[in-house]
C-alpha cells in the first residue's frame, strides 16, 4: 500500500471524497442490469453468445456487461470517449477550437459542452442504428418506429447519465471518472470470467496444466504492467544561486522525472473506441459488404491485431503530445533560472526534451502494443477464451493502470492535507515568513 493511503479515512474531505466515489459507481453498477424497453431477453440473449467472440465481446467489456444484458447502459461510455477524441483532433486544427483551449477555464467549458453535445448526437445515431439492427435480428418484441425512437432515446439518456456521472467523480470524488467506470465494470466482470474458465477446467476442455499457466502469465502481466509504469527518466536539472525575496537561496540539483509511457492508459481506450463505433453498427446489419468488413476484424485476426496496434502507437504519440509540451516546459525552466547541465537554455533545451521524449514514447508505444495483443494472442491458443477480454491485456492495463493513478491522487491528498497541518501548528503565529522560512530550512538540513 502506498505509504499514507491508510490513513486517508482519518481525512475528512477524502473520506468524503472516496465515499461518493463509491456510491456513484454502485448506481453505475445498478444501471447496467435495468433493461431497455421492447427487447425480447432470450432472443438477444442467443443472440449475444453467437457473437460473443467477436468485436461485440469488446464492447461489452467496456459497458461493463451491460450490453450483455441490453441494459440502459448498453451503449457505455465509449460515444463520450469517440467524441472526445475527435474534438482533441479538431483542437489542432480548427482555429476557433484552438483560441478557446488557449483561454484558461472558460474557454475549457465551452469545449466540454461541444463535447456533451456531440456525445449526445453521437449516442442518438448508434441507438437508432442498433434498434433498426435488433428489430432485423427478430429480437424485438414490438417492431416499428415507436420501439426505435425510444430504444435511440432511451439507450442516449443511459450514455448521457453515465457521462454524468464519470464528471461528478472527477470533480467531487476521487480520480478520474470515466476511466473509473470502465475499471469497474471490469473488475465487476472478472470473477464470474474466472468461475467460467473453471467449469472448462472440471469439464475437462482445459486442462489443469493450462490454467495454472493462465493464472502465471496473468500475474506475470500484472507485474511486468507495474514496472513499466513504475519507470523514469530522470533528467538532472540545476538551479544557481538567485535571490528570492531578498534571501539568497542556495544552488541545488534537482531532476525532472519523465514517466516512460506518460500517456497511461489512453491510447488502448482511444484505439478500442475508434475501432467500436463501426464495429457496433456492422454487427447489427445486414448489408453484406459491411458483414465481411466486421468478418475481417474478429480479434485474434492479423487484420485486428494490425489495425489495433496502428492506432494504439498513434494515440500514443497523440496524448502524450497532449500532456506534455516541451517548449513549454524550457521556457518555465528559463524563467526560474534552471538548465539541464550541458544543454543551453531556451530552444536547446526544448530539443532536448523533445528527442528524450520521444525515445520514451517509441518505447511506451511498444510496451502497449505488446501488453494489449500479447495475452490476448496467448488467451486464445490456450483455449481459454473467456478470458480474452476482463483477463486480456487491454483489461488488466486499464485496472492496474487506473488504479495506481487513483492511489497516487489518493496519497497525494493526504500529503497535502499533512503538510497543511504542519503550517497551521508550525511558527505562524511566529512573527513573520521570515521565521518560518529559517525554521522550514532548519527541517531540511536536518
Amino acid at each position: 500500500m502506498i505509504p499514507g493511503v491508510q490513513d486517508a479515512v482519518k481525512i475528512p474531505e477524502l473520506r468524503r471524497r472516496v465515499l461518493l466515489t463509491l456510491f456513484l459507481l454502485l448506481i453505475y453498477r445498478v444501471g447496467v442490469f435495468i433493461p431497455t424497453p421492447g427487447i425480447d431477453s432470450v432472443r438477444f440473449k442467443a443472440l449475444f453468445e453467437q457473437a460473443a467472440g467477436t468485436v461485440f465481446g469488446l464492447v461489452n467489456m467496456f459497458s461493463g456487461g451491460a450490453l450483455e444484458n441490453f441494459s440502459v447502459f448498453a451503449l457505455g461510455i465509449m460515444p463520450y470517449i469517440s467524441v472526445s477524441i475527435i474534438v482533441q483532433l479538431l483542437t489542432h486544427t480548427v482555429k476557433h477550437l484552438e483560441d478557446l483551449s488557449k483561454e484558461g477555464e472558460q474557454g475549457k467549458r465551452i469545449i466540454t459542452k461541444y463535447t456533451r453535445w456531440g456525445t449526445i448526437i453521437l449516442a442518438l445515431v448508434q441507438g437508432m442504428a442498433i434498434s433498426y439492427g435488433l428489430e432485423s435480428q427478430g429480437v424485438v418484441s414490438d417492431p416499428g418506429w415507436a420501439f426505435r425512437i425510444k430504444a435511440a432515446i432511451t439507450l442516449t439518456a443511459g450514455t448521457a447519465f453515465i457521462m454524468w456521472l464519470g464528471e461528478q467523480i472527477t470533480e467531487r470524488g476521487i480520480g478520474n471518472g470515466i476511466s473509473l467506470i470502465i475499471t469497474a465494470g471490469i473488475i465487476a466482470r472478472m470473477p464470474s470470467t474466472l468461475l467460467q474458465t473453471f467449469d472448462l477446467m472440471n469439464t475437462g476442455e482445459i486442462t489443469p496444466f493450462t490454467m495454472l499457466g493462465l493464472i502465471i502469465f496473468g500475474v506475470a502481466t500484472v507485474v511486468f504492467i507495474v514496472y513499466v509504469e513504475k519507470s523514469q527518466r530522470r533528467v538532472p536539472v540545476q538551479y544557481p544561486k538567485r535571490s528570492v525575496g531578498g534571501r539568497m537561496t542556495q544552488a541545488t540539483a534537482q531532476h525532472m522525472p519523465l514517466k516512460v509511457n506518460s500517456s497511461s492508459v489512453m491510447p488502448p481506450i482511444f484505439a478500442s473506441a475508434f475501432m467500436f463505433f463501426p464495429a457496433t453498427i456492422a454487427q447489427f446489419s445486414q448489408i453484406e459488404w459491411i458483414n465481411e468488413y466486421l468478418a475481417l476484424l474478429q480479434p485474434g485476426s492479423g487484420y485486428y491485431e494490425g489495425l489495433f496496434a496502428v492506432l494504439i502507437i498513434f494515440f500514443t504519440f497523440f496524448y502524450t503530445s497532449l500532456i506534455f509540451d516541451p517548449a513549454q516546459i524550457a521556457d518555465n525552466l528559463k524563467k526560474n533560472g534552471g538548465f539541464i547541465p550541458t544543454v543551453r537554455p531556451g530552444k536547446d533545451t526544448a530539443t532536448f526534451l523533445n528527442k528524450v521524449l520521444t525515445r520514451l514514447t517509441v518505447w511506451a508505444s511498444v510496451y502497449l502494443c505488446i501488453v494489449c495483443i500479447a495475452p490476448q494472442l496467448f488467451y486464445t491458443e490456450m483455449g481459454a477464451a473467456s478470458f480474452t477480454y476482463f483477463f486480456g491485456g487491454t483489461a488488466i492495463l486499464i485496472v492496474v493502470g487506473v488504479t495506481m493513478d487513483t492511489l497516487s491522487q489518493i496519497e497525494s491528498h493526504v500529503v497535502a492535507r499533512n503538510y497543511e497541518g504542519f503550517m497551521s501548528k508550525g511558527p505562524g503565529k511566529v512573527r513573520g515568513a521570515g521565521r518560518a522560512t529559517q525554521m522550514s530550512g532548519r527541517l531540511i538540513k536536518r
